[in-house]
């Protein structure tokens, strides 16, 4: 090989070595892979047809890829093939007592591992065409062991996020259902947060989850979630929630008729929290051209006006606080604004 073919080889190897979790997703992508890294060490040349040298480089880039692929194609198998295990396998092998134990171990490994792999798109299609998601919904996102639980729910929104076809799979297979009753019954908080993301990568851009969502009354898993003790779960729901109504205003009614309105501000008078500003912004949606929204907010019992005022007061000069008190600021102006007939009244 000519010294510039062994230039090209070491700096494919340095840019795979980088990337080694950032996988090519197509033929084009593995080419525009090989071409970069060969262009890296011969420095900028002209549009000119590819030399013989050339096309082999790219060649061989190509099939260690692509082995690569199908390398990773084997050890999903591999890590389905654990998963399917029976439970007591170890024992009967005559490990004895600790057989259990790696055996959960070896459970989240593997399943920890399909997350990883799962990253890459073209994987996560693989995963769901093997049959690697039907065992992941029916023998690990219910299973005994909080940590394959939480793990089977990353795996989930691993292989669900930007992918519409494992999207539909997952709905079909009712795992929002699953999902959505992880978050509001598991024992175990971290369960309850991987399950949200999973839901969250199964809803947002997605209509028919969207819909799916609900007709099981997702919102209210949403409200639930904001009351919870657990602080990173009330954060993500409210931030769902707020990125479910700015996306789709349409369903500001059905929050409106839930009494959403006196749920979000009982939220921020719990003490304060990164949880606040996006309840704020809920409220904020919920209020923008809708006369319901203004008048829930303006009922007396709630007292959400002298809250506001407070907030306002407790949020100046804190600049990582800087959205939060402008959520303040819009919403007093939407509400609690002096109408000129009100000022009139006062006048008199």
């Amino acid at each position: 090989m000519s010294s510039t073919g062994l230039k090209a080889s070491e700096s494919l190897s340095i840019t795979m070595a980088e990337e080694s979790r950032r996988h090519p997703q197509n033929l084009q992508g593995v080419l525009r892979l090989a071409v970069e890294a060969g262009s890296a060490s011969d420095g900028p040349t002209p549009h000119e047809p590819l030399s013989q040298e050339r096309m082999e480089f790219l060649r061989g880039a190509l099939a260690e890829v692509c082995k690569g692929q199908m390398d990773e194609v084997e050890q999903m198998k591999q890590c389905v093939a654990v998963l399917l295990r029976d439970e007591g396998f170890r024992e009967r092998e005559g490990e004895g007592e600790g057989g259990e134990e790696e055996e959960e171990d070896e459970r989240e490994a593997a399943l920890d591992y399909l997350s990883d792999l799962c990253e890459n798109l073209d994987n996560a299609r693989d995963l769901m065409k093997m049959g690697g998601l039907d065992v992941c919904l029916s023998r690990c996102l219910c299973h005994s062991e909080a940590g394959i639980r939480w793990r089977a729910a990353q795996l989930i929104a691993s292989c669900s996020q930007n992918m519409p076809e494992v999207q539909e799979y997952l709905l079909q297979h009712a795992a929002l259902r699953t999902l959505l009753q992880l978050i509001d019954h598991d024992s175990h908080p971290t369960v309850r947060v991987k399950a949200l993301y999973a839901v969250s990568c199964l809803v947002r851009e997605q209509e028919a989850g969207l819909l799916e969502f609900l007709s099981h009354d997702g919102f209210s898993v949403l409200m639930r979630g904001m009351q919870s003790e657990c602080e990173k779960l009330q954060t993500k729901s409210a931030f769902l929630l707020l990125n479910l109504l700015t996306s789709h205003p349409e369903h500001k009614d059905t929050l409106l008729c839930m009494g959403m309105v006196q749920q979000l501000v009982a939220v921020l008078r719990l003490p304060h929290s990164s949880v606040h500003e996006h309840v704020l912004g809920v409220l904020c949606c919920l209020v923008e051209e809708s006369e319901r929204g203004v008048s829930d907010c303006r009922d007396p019992s709630l007292g959400l006006e002298d809250l506001l005022n407070q907030k306002m007061q407790d949020l100046q000069g804190r600049e990582e606080s800087q959205e939060e008190l402008e959520f303040c600021e819009q919403l007093r102006a939407a509400c609690f604004r002096r109408r000129p007939q009100e000022d009139n009244g006062m006048d008199r």
